[in-house]
């Protein structure tokens, strides 16, 4: 079968980007607000080329990286943040901040239904592997959503008890298939929180949901927010690395956490030149606006031949991920296998379902990415379980997206059209 994309494909491409203009100039413009914020950030905090240095060692006295903290505080709207190379993942920060801030005989309240693969298994409430929360006697409790998707304020009420510490959110879908969470219904919900006589720590998973909307969770009430530099805020530019966001006693704690009681956030040597973080971070706005044209296409093109997706193309967006539901395994593979050999990096490899560390069943991930596994590179993962959904995120070329996109599409030729 030819590789090259038929004349009706650029078409069905075509005529969804003229659909999507509307929604696309929205993008373009939130981007734009969340630029000059950015901008406005690094010129207030006086960024110079000096500030784009390493340290070894323990990292005393790190100039360059105090001030990319500073910049991304600003930028979040909170008090103080933590920006750190020796972060791995989204997970890895996340259990840092939760493990940083619950004590013994505490109780973590998840809002927002059953939280993402690897959180499960992070708190304990799927398997029971060395570390969890569950094993330094730490309850873990989840409210579900409403039929809507929407949180059960109600809900979650009625669930605070005395050792309630923390209630989270997470911003993405993960792989529920509910709504992501956007700052509108975070500002109602942390407002009526914030008025019980004791507020727990209200925490917000934000990973995808970076630069999606105009303000973040901070502007609306968390107390502490997190996430991964392989996702938005890196803007595809970072190799590694995690931050977190929020109140300054909190953000001491989780880098208490991260390194050690009495450390804290005084250590931590910036290895890897900070020119990377401070460009990717400034990047990021045009990125995400990227990102989300991209979801916005496939979405598009996907319901024109007849697949369910969420969001729908013209759906508010609030984080990046577009979940296509494909109805068969064979599809799934297909379609994953097609975006990996779009991609600039390893196009010749052929992704199969695995098991992945803290995830308890197959997944299939497609990632030809410059940065091993960055999603805010053009990728996809999905569990190989029915309807067998596929979430596609990120990009680094809108561009890149429709070529691959096209050559999706012809791969499905004979399949679905």
């Amino acid at each position: 079968m030819s590789t090259r994309p038929e004349p009706r494909i650029h078409e069905l491409i075509r005529a969804a980007e003229e659909r999507l203009q509307p929604v696309f100039a929205i993008f373009e413009e939130r981007g734009l607000q969340n630029q000059e914020r950015m901008l406005e950030a690094f010129q207030k905090e006086r960024v110079g080329t000096h500030h784009f240095t390493v340290s070894t060692g323990y990292g005393y006295a790190d100039a360059g990286r105090e001030t990319l903290e500073r910049v991304f505080a600003r930028v979040f709207g909170a008090e103080a943040a933590l920006v750190r190379q020796q972060i791995v993942s989204g997970t890895h920060i996340i259990y840092c901040c939760l493990s940083g801030i619950l004590r013994p005989g505490d109780e973590l309240l998840f809002a927002t239904g059953q939280p993402y693969d690897t959180l499960r298994t992070i708190t304990g409430l799927e398997g029971n592997v060395p570390g969890n929360l569950k094993e330094f006697g730490i309850t873990t409790k989840t409210v579900p959503l409403r039929a809507d998707g929407r949180i059960d304020l109600d809900g979650v009420l009625r669930a605070i008890t005395p050792a309630t510490r923390v209630i989270a959110f997470q911003r993405s879908c993960g792989y529920e298939h509910r709504p992501s969470l956007g700052l509108d219904e975070m500002a109602t919900v942390f407002t009526r929180l914030r008025q019980l006589d004791d507020c727990p720590v209200l925490f917000v998973d934000n990973c995808y949901g970076e630069f999606t909307e105009t303000l973040e969770p901070p502007g609306v009430g968390a107390h502490l927010t997190a996430g991964s530099l392989m996702k938005n805020p890196g803007g595809g530019w970072l190799p590694g690395g995690g931050y977190v966001v929020g109140d300054k006693d909190l953000v001491k704690q989780v880098a208490a956490r991260l390194y050690a009681p009495g450390l804290e956030d005084e250590v931590g040597p910036s290895l890897l030149n900070l020119r990377l973080f401070f460009q990717g971070f400034f990047d990021a706005p045009h990125r995400v606006t990227e990102m989300l044209k991209t979801a916005a296409l496939f979405a598009q093109v996907f319901q024109d031949l007849g697949f369910p997706v969420a969001p729908e193309p013209e759906a508010e967006r609030t984080d990046i991920i577009q979940r296509i539901d494909l109805g068969s395994a064979g599809l799934l593979l297909k379609v994953c296998r097609s975006l990996q050999q779009a991609s600039p990096v390893e196009s010749y490899v052929s992704p199969e379902p695995a098991v992945m560390p803290g995830y308890q069943k197959k997944v299939v991930m497609a990632a030809g990415t410059f940065i091993s596994g960055s999603t805010s590179e053009l990728s996809a993962d999905a569990p190989v379980t029915p309807p067998y959904s596929l979430y596609v995120q990120g990009c680094l070329s809108y561009f890149h997206a429709k070529l691959a996109l096209a050559r999706i599409l012809t791969a499905l030729q004979g399949d679905i059209f």
